[in-house]
């Protein structure tokens, strides 16, 4: 996982840069996600560096616990005429009880 390496303060929302370590030089590179733990209450997991091709389904470790991609969410906002982006989101469960759900789903949709 990349490292956080500076903030700018000249926006509304902090500007996150991802760096590659040494090792993962050769592959992708990494973004800043908003990571959210939806579970109620929903929880705020911090700004994490990922790559950019995360999909509903994925694992993911944050901080020594495994969680599932509930959803993925790009916004971008209108400045100038163009759409820019503005906030890559990450909506996260931990991974039992995303399996846990998935069950529940299944048992509703028998009955």
């Amino acid at each position: 996982m990349a490292m956080v390496s500076s903030f700018s303060t000249s926006r509304k929302m902090p500007q996150v840069f991802c760096r590659k370590k040494e090792k993962d030089r050769g592959g992708q590179s990494n973004y800043p996600y908003k990571v959210i733990e939806i579970t109620p209450p929903p929880k705020n997991l911090g700004i994490r560096c990922f790559p950019s091709n995360l999909q509903c389904g994925e694992s993911v470790m944050i901080e020594g616990q495994t969680y599932t991609i509930s959803a993925v969410t790009h916004r971008y906002q209108l400045r100038k005429g163009k759409y820019e982006p503005s906030e890559k989101r990450l909506d996260v469960l931990s991974t039992g009880r995303y399996i846990l759900n998935l069950y529940l789903e299944s048992l509703l949709e028998q009955s």
